[in-house]
């Protein structure tokens, strides 16, 4: 029996998990929820194991006939969900009925979606996650992008027993200015000027940003005099900013595996979720830290969310 019918995809939804871990070496990128914050409190508002599959959805979201009873939670950019027509709230539990009629709107405050419902999304596991990888047509929805006439079945499972909402003070904020703070390395000692650049000037999120990466307008990100531009490829990871030879830099994402370019810099993963919610024409401002602060920040989140846990539990 199926969950939801797709009545209108949106531009880009596909389904995902935390990824695809361990295939790197093999050129399989992680893939998986781009805003992995976002995606956790989904699945924690409607009771679900951290791993369950949501459907993502960008800058536009579906409209969705529901075919089966089922709580639902819709976390991240704020697209002005609609049930039946009528506006409903953002992070909280909504239960939803066979009839009724899902909906979304352009994004009013960040850029990608998250819908979590009962036990998850139902797709088959390839090489262990339930994730999406259009580039290698794997995984989720038969390997691509939602179209208009799929069918979303979701796990078996059961209801909760109460509604359930997010605490103001757990919803993150969406800005069109976003700070992001970044860890020299791996191969800082290149620049020299340039990460003083880098971390003294404002950068503008341009129309080539997608779940490979984001490639950013400002000044030039300049190597030291001598400095090879360009390295023998190595593995690169989420928040890593690759500088390439027009000096413009790019922060890589999540279905990125290896490259040749020198890395300046790598935004900490607990500010990952920040870049996923960025749409062209915001800025970025980063700050430096060092690797204990990025410790004790990510040490930090996991203990917020634990007892985020055991409140909604």
């Amino acid at each position: 029996m199926g969950t939801f019918l797709v009545i209108e995809p949106g531009p880009f939804s596909t389904v995902q998990d935390r990824g695809r871990w361990g295939y790197q070496q093999m050129g399989l990128p992680v893939s998986g929820a781009l805003d992995p914050l976002a995606f956790r409190l989904a699945n924690l508002l409607v009771g679900n194991p951290e791993n369950a599959a949501v459907i993502e959805f960008t800058i536009v979201g579906p409209q969705l006939a529901v075919m089966k009873e089922v709580d639902i939670a819709v976390t991240g950019a704020d697209m002005q969900m609609k049930l039946n027509h009528m506006p409903v709230e953002h992070w909280r539990t909504i239960r939803v009925k066979p009839g009724d009629l899902l909906s979304f709107q352009s994004a009013k405050q960040g850029c990608r979606g998250y819908l979590a419902v009962t036990s998850g999304i139902d797709v088959p596991e390839v090489m262990g996650s339930r994730s999406t990888f259009t580039g290698g047509k794997l995984g989720g929805y038969n390997g691509r992008p939602l179209r208009k006439g799929d069918i979303l079945k979701s796990s078996p499972g059961r209801p909760l027993e109460w509604p359930r909402r997010l605490p103001e003070s757990y919803t993150p904020p969406y800005s069109g200015h976003v700070e992001l703070r970044a860890v020299p390395g791996p191969q800082d000692d290149f620049f020299q000027e340039g990460l003083e650049t880098l971390v003294g000037s404002e950068y503008t999120v341009s129309g080539r940003a997608d779940r490979m990466g984001y490639r950013l307008e400002g000044p030039a990100v300049v190597q030291k005099e001598g400095a090879p531009q360009s390295i023998i490829s190595e593995p690169t990871m989420p928040g890593g900013i690759q500088v390439p030879t027009d000096h413009q830099p790019i922060v890589l994402l999540v279905e990125q595996t290896v490259g040749g370019y020198t890395k300046i810099a790598t935004v900490i993963s607990t500010d990952i979720s920040r870049i996923a919610q960025a749409t062209p024409g915001d800025t970025f401002r980063f700050k430096r830290v060092d690797i204990e602060e990025a410790h004790r920040l990510y040490l930090r989140q996991q203990e917020k969310l634990a007892t985020l846990a055991e409140l909604l539990g």
